[in-house]
This record gives C-alpha cells, structure tokens and sequence, in this order.
C-alpha cells in the first residue's frame, strides 16, 4: 500500500537548448531525474510537473522548498516561473554571471556567457577542485578551463555531434541524417558508416585537440598532476572513452552544480575549492 510522505525538497532544472533536465534532491541527495524535450513555444499547461508526484512506487507528495535553473533557452524562463510559482508557491532563481561562483570570470563580457558554462565551472571545482578543464557534449560543444587560481579562462563552442550530423544532411544534396553510434572502425565502408566515423570519431579528435591546445597555452596545467578532465552532457560517455586526458565523467554535474549553489558552503573535501599549482596559468 502506498504511503504519504511530506518532504522538503529542492527542485533544480537545467534548461538546454535540447532538453529540460529536473532534479530532485532531498537533503543534499539527487532522488529523482528526468527529462523533457525543449520546446520553445511551451506553455505552462504544458509544463506542469505531474512526474514530480511519483517517484518509484511510491506516492510523495513533493513540498518543492526552493527551485533553482540553469538556462541556455530565454524564451522559457518567465514559463519555468511562473510554473513553480503556481505549483510550488516559490520564486524561482536563475543563475547567471552576476552571481558570485568564487571564480574570477576572464571573460570579455561575461554577461553572455552561458549559465550551463558557469554551472559546470563552478560544479566542476566544487566537487573535483582547480585546475579544471570541464568538456561538455551537448547541442553545443563546449571545452572550458578553470585554473588554480580560481580564474574562468573561457573556451570553446562547437557544433555538437547530432549538429554537425544534421548539418550535413541540410547542407547537401545525397548525405543522409544518421544516428550518432560509435562506428566500428574509422574506416567507413558505406555511407552511414563514413557519417559515423566523421562525426563521432572526428569529435573525439577535435575534443583531444583542444585540451593538448590548452596545455600548450596554460603552462601550470601540464606540470600540475592533479588536473582535473571532466565530461558532461548527454554525448560524454560516448566521446569520453576516445579522449584519453578525460579523467572523469559526470552525468548529473549541472544539476549538482545548481545544487550546491542553492546550499552554499565548502567545497565537497571541507576545504578551499582550489589548490594552488607551482606555477601560474
């Protein structure tokens, strides 16, 4: 039988270009996530969150303390609010570059600087400490370094893979879309399996690019042993395995950023975020 269960609960959302990922966390504890496709036009009819009510087998009913998001998508965000304000009764946050993340943003206008790029940072010190260089494979691609000092030092946007695929479908006349697989070989023998190996295998390589770019410039990195490589995004298992520098891979990064964030506090080791490299980057 069923029981009811009244517990306080922060409700934290991830808003990117792609989907709508929830968390629900009780405590400190991610519980329960899920989900949805993005969709520009949403009303908030459409948005009204029935799956928070059921978790498992068991009926909660969900006391939503505080709703906390991250967004790449605008158009959604007075949505997202007013949702959590109907349903929830709390005024919803959302994180951008006039909070303060105890990183020193080097970014020429940090304003447009994306919240899941902030998010990611800030979770990726939080929870693995500086220097840090955080890879995240979504829509976009982004490859971002925090260094011991605590500094943003920016990065890089690229096409995602199922852009690029897609890219190649409209852009010309006989290439067809294809599913973003790990092709057997790098040697493609059709079609597809060309596709295939450009775009995922072509994507490992670029991301392998990038960060040994960034160990050239950033000289602090490379003598540091405790440099920390994380993969996020929907694509990071599939891309982490062929980029060898990849030290970490974390699913749930920006929804445990948006958590931390919401709690405040330490750095998860109870110390300082960052340790100090014998060199400056």
């Amino acid at each position: 039988m069923r029981t009811e269960v009244r517990v306080p609960i922060l409700l934290a959302i991830d808003i990117g270009n792609s989907s709508i990922k929830f968390g629900i966390f009780d405590r400190g504890s991610l519980f329960h996530k899920f989900s949805i496709q993005t969709k520009r036009d949403y009303t908030a009819e459409e948005l009204m969150f029935d799956r928070l009510k059921l978790v498992e087998d068991q009926f909660i009913q969900v006391d939503i303390a505080e709703c906390i998001v991250a967004s790449v998508v605008p158009e959604l965000n007075a949505v997202v609010a007013q949702v959590c304000r109907e349903l929830f009764k709390v005024t919803t946050r959302f994180v951008d570059a006039s909070w303060d993340l105890g990183l020193n943003i080097k970014y020429d206008e940090p304003e447009t600087l994306g919240a899941d790029r902030l998010v990611n940072a800030y979770a990726a010190v939080r929870k693995y400490g500086a220097p840090s260089i955080i890879c995240s494979f979504g829509t976009a691609t982004t490859i971002d370094a925090v260094n011991g000092a605590g500094d943003f030092l920016g990065g890089v946007i690229a096409p995602g893979l199922l852009v690029s695929a897609k890219a190649l479908q409209l852009m010309t006349a006989k290439l067809p879309n294809v599913a973003i697989e790990m092709p057997r070989t790098v040697f493609g023998t059709n079609t597809i399996g060309s596709i295939q190996a450009g775009v995922v295998l072509g994507h490992a390589a670029m991301a392998d690019g990038v960060i040994r770019r960034m160990l050239l410039e950033t000289a602090g990195f490379s003598a540091s042993a405790e440099l920390n490589i994380i993969a996020t995004g929907g694509f990071a298992h599939l891309i982490a395995p062929e980029v060898p520098a990849i030290t970490q891979v974390d699913e749930n990064l920006a929804l445990e950023g948006l958590r931390m964030l919401a709690e405040g506090g330490e750095s998860a080791n109870g110390g300082s975020m960052y340790r100090p490299l014998t060199s400056d980057i």
